[in-house]
C-alpha cells in the first residue's frame, strides 16, 4: 500500500546507538511492533474510506471523490515518507507524535467536513467550495502522516533486532496489508451500519493514538527523554480528551448540523440499510419534504406537477398492468391509480425503509393517498436492475422509471442501454416507457445522453419537459442549500417500440382530472425541450457510462 524508507544498506551506522533496551523479549517486542502496524494500518484505510463516503455523500459523483481521495492521500504518502527520513535518529518520540496528530486530524475529519457544508454551504461565493478544498486538505494532510508511518516503524523494528532489509518489509508488508484488509471491510460491514460515520472515525481516532502511544511509552520509553515522554503522554490524554468529548456530543452535533441543512423543521431522520431519509414539515400546514441523502426527492409544493407529467403521458394508451421504478414514496403510483382501468401497479423500490415510511407517515402517506392500502399494488424490494434481468418479457403496458438523476454515480446503471433493453423486454408490444432524465436547462447533455442511450436500446422517444421547479435544493447529484443552483424543470422522455410515442393525455370518460398537465402544456413542454437538442452524444453503457 505505501512504500517505506529502505533501511541503510549493510555495514552503513545504523542512526541509533545499539540495542533498544526493552522491557519484554526481542520476539514479543517484534510482534507488538507488528500488531500497532496492523492496527495504524487498519485506522488508515477507515480514514480513507470516510472522506470517500462522506465527500460522496455531501458532494456527489462518488466515482470523483474517491479518485481525489486516493490520489491526493498516496502523493501525500510518498512525500511523507521522504520527509519521516530526518526522523529515523528519533523513531520513537517522531511515531508517538505522529500518531496522535494523526489520530486527531483523522478523528475529526469527518465532523470537520460535515459542519463545513452545513454552515457555510450557503454563504455561495467560494464558501460554496468549501468542503471540496476541505477534502483535499484532509487527504493531503492524513496521507502525509500515514506515509511517515512506516519508516519509523521500520526503525523501530530494527531497533529490536538488526535484520535484512527485505526479511524486514516482508514482516510489515504483510501486517500493513492485513490491517488494510480488516480496515476496509469493518468500515462498511461493521462501523458504518453500527455508529454511523462521525461517530466510526471518533472511535477510529481514539483507537489510533492508544495503539501509537502504547508502543511508544510502553516498549520504547527507554529511548525518550523524560520530558518527551511526559509531552507524549499529555499530547495523548488531550487527544482522548478531544475525540471523547465529540464522542459525547456527537447527536446533538449531528441535530444542530441537520437544522442548519434542512431548517428546524425536520420531523423525521433515519438511517436506513441504504440511505439517509429526511422528512421536513407535512404538519399545521407546512409542505412536507422528503430528502434521501441530503437530495431533494419530493416537495410536497411540486410533487403533483412532477408526478402528473411523469405518469399520464404514459397512460394514454392500454395501461392495464403498470411497472414502477423506484418510486417507493408512493407519489407515482398514487397517479397511476387514478386511472380505474388499471389492474396491477408492481413496484420495485430498493430502500424497504422508504416503503414503510411512505405507509406509516401520516402526512406522507396522505399524500401519497394511501396507495399502499391499495390492493392493486404490490411491492417488491430489490435493485431495480437486477429484478428486470428476471422480469418475465413481454409484461406490461406501461413502465415508469422514476429513479434519481443520472448524474448521480449510484443510479448511473439505471440509466445504461442495457437497463433500457431489459425494460424493453418487460414491454408489450405496444407499451410505453416513462423515464425522468433530470432537468433540461441545467444539464442538456445529460438529459440528451439518456435519449440516445434510450434509442441505441431500440425505443423510440418523445422528449418533454415541465417548469416550476421547487428552488432551495438541487435534486441533482451536487446536493446544495444555495437556492440559485436549483433547477427550474424536470426532462422527461416518452419512449416506445416500433412507431415514435405520441405525447397526449387521456380524454373523456374515466379520465383523471389533472391538476397541473394540460394538453397544450405537453406540447409546449416538447418543443421547449427540442430546442434545447445536443447532437453528437453517445449511448450510455454499463462499461462506458457517460454522465
Amino acid at each position: 500500500m505505501i512504500d517505506p524508507h529502505a533501511p541503510a544498506p549493510p555495514g552503513a551506522p545504523p542512526p541509533w546507538p545499539g540495542p533498544a533496551r526493552l522491557p519484554v523479549r526481542p520476539g514479543t517486542g517484534r510482534f507488538l511492533v507488528l500488531a500497532c502496524v496492523f492496527v495504524c494500518a487498519a485506522c488508515g484505510l477507515v480514514y480513507e474510506l470516510e472522506l470517500v463516503a462522506l465527500a460522496s455523500y455531501l458532494i456527489g459523483d462518488s466515482v470523483t471523490q474517491a479518485s481525489v481521495v486516493l490520489s491526493v492521500m498516496v502523493f501525500a504518502m510518498g512525500i511523507g515518507s521522504l520527509v519521516a527520513k530526518r526522523l529515523r535518529p528519533r523513531a520513537a518520540a517522531g511515531f508517538g507524535a505522529i500518531e496522535a496528530v494523526l489520530a486527531l486530524v483523522g478523528g475529526c475529519s469527518a465532523l470537520a467536513l460535515y459542519a463545513v457544508f452545513a454552515w457555510t454551504g450557503d454563504w455561495g461565493g467560494i464558501w460554496a467550495d468549501g468542503p471540496r478544498y476541505l477534502l483535499v486538505a484532509f487527504s493531503l494532510t492524513i496521507g502525509l502522516l500515514i506515509g511517515a508511518e512506516v519508516p519509523l516503524l521500520m526503525e523501530l523494528i530494527q531497533r529490536i533486532r538488526r535484520q535484512d532489509a527485505g526479511g524486514a518489509v516482508a514482516d510489515l508488508f504483510a501486517a500493513d496489508y492485513v490491517g488494510a484488509l480488516v480496515g476496509g471491510l469493518a468500515f462498511p460491514f461493521l462501523l458504518l451500519p453500527l455508529l454511523g460515520q462521525l461517530t466510526s472515525a471518533l472511535i477510529t481516532g481514539a483507537v489510533n493514538v492508544v495503539a501509537g502511544g502504547a508502543l511508544v511509552l510502553g516498549l520504547f520509553r527507554g529511548d525518550l527523554t523524560r520530558r518527551a515522554r511526559w509531552l507524549l503522554v499529555i499530547a495523548n490524554v488531550t487527544v482522548l480528551g478531544v475525540l471523547a468529548s465529540a464522542a459525547v456530543l456527537v447527536d446533538d452535533f449531528e441535530r444542530a448540523a441537520r437544522h442548519a441543512v434542512y431548517g428546524r423543521d425536520v420531523r423525521v431522520a433515519l438511517q436506513t440499510d441504504v440511505q439517509e431519509v429526511v422528512i421536513t414539515g407535512g404538519t399545521h400546514g407546512r409542505p412536507l419534504d422528503l430528502f434521501l441523502d441530503g437530495r431533494l426527492r419530493v416537495s410536497g409544493q411540486d410533487a403533483r406537477r412532477y408526478h402528473e407529467a411523469l405518469v399520464h403521458p404514459a397512460m394514454s394508451g392500454e395501461h392495464t398492468r403498470v411497472l414502477i421504478l423506484g418510486g417507493g414514496d408512493g407519489l407515482a403510483a398514487r397517479e397511476v391509480l387514478r386511472h380505474p382501468e388499471v389492474h396491477r401497479v408492481d413496484v420495485v423500490e430498493v430502500d424497504a425503509g422508504v416503503v414503510r415510511l411512505a405507509r406509516s407517515d401520516p402526512a406522507l402517506s396522505e399524500l401519497n393517498g394511501h396507495a399502499y392500502d391499495d390492493t392493486r399494488v404490490h411491492v417488491m424490494t430489490g435493485d431495480a436492475f437486477h429484478w428486470l434481468r428476471g422480469a418475465p418479457p413481454a409484461t406490461y403496458d406501461v413502465v415508469i422509471s422514476d429513479l434519481p438523476d443520472p448524474g448521480i454515480t449510484a443510479s448511473t446503471k439505471l440509466y445504461s442501454q442495457e437497463f433500457y433493453a431489459l425494460a424493453r423486454r418487460a414491454l408489450t408490444r405496444h407499451g410505453r416507457l416513462a423515464v425522468h432524465a433530470g432537468p433540461v436547462s441545467a444539464r442538456p447533455r445529460v438529459f440528451w445522453t439518456v435519449d440516445t442511450t434510450l434509442r441505441a436500446a431500440g425505443l423510440r422517444t418523445a422528449p418533454y419537459r415541465v417548469t416550476g421547479h421547487d428552488s432551495g435544493f438541487a435534486s441533482g447529484p451536487d446536493r446544495t442549500a444555495g437556492p440559485t443552483r436549483a433547477p427550474h424543470d424536470w426532462g422527461f422522455l416518452l419512449a416506445g417500440q416500433g412507431e415514435r410515442p405520441v405525447l397526449r393525455l387521456r380524454q373523456g370518460q374515466g379520465a383523471p382530472r389533472l391538476g397541473t398537465l394540460t394538453q397544450v402544456g405537453l406540447v409546449a413542454g416538447a418543443r421547449a425541450a427540442e430546442g434545447t437538442r445536443v447532437g453528437g452524444l453517445g449511448a450510455s453503457t454499463l462499461v462506458h457510462p457517460r454522465y
